[in-house]
């Protein structure tokens, strides 16, 4: 018996794979929030992205903040089954970005986030509501 290649297989596959990381990113949206980052979003980038199906950027208010933030990211990616592909930092810590391949994070300072304005390069792409 060979594995279920159907188009029928394959499409609930990816319903399934889209419900999860759309609760993926509400998660990690509203931990930020509980941390009290500031400014949360999540940009719905399916239609616009071949790299990703969400984006979701917060600000933090200190490299400290941003740091712990990031680490709770990964550890809740990780008990939801969401292994962390990559991690980036700038040497100040003012821009920590978080890759889990469908879903990526991108933690500011709130002056960097102004400079790199990524809501502006994205404004096409809708937003997922989180606030619960």
């Amino acid at each position: 018996m060979g594995v279920d290649l159907s188009p029928d297989r394959l499409a609930r596959r990816q319903r399934q794979k889209g419900r999860r990381i759309n609760d993926f990113a509400i998660d990690v949206a509203r931990l930020c929030h509980d941390r009290h980052c500031e400014d949360v979003l999540i940009l719905d980038v399916r239609e616009h992205s071949e790299i990703t199906d969400y984006i979701m950027i917060a600000s933090g208010t200190s490299d400290r903040q941003i740091k712990a933030v990031g680490d709770e990211i990964t550890d809740l990616g990780e008990a939801a089954g969401h292994d962390r592909f990559g991690t980036e930092r700038d040497e100040a810590s003012i821009w920590l970005v978080l890759d889990f391949v469908d879903l990526i994070v991108h933690l500011f300072e709130p002056k960097a986030r102004a400079h790199y304005d990524l809501e502006m390069m994205w404004n096409d792409a809708p937003q997922l509501p989180w606030q619960r």
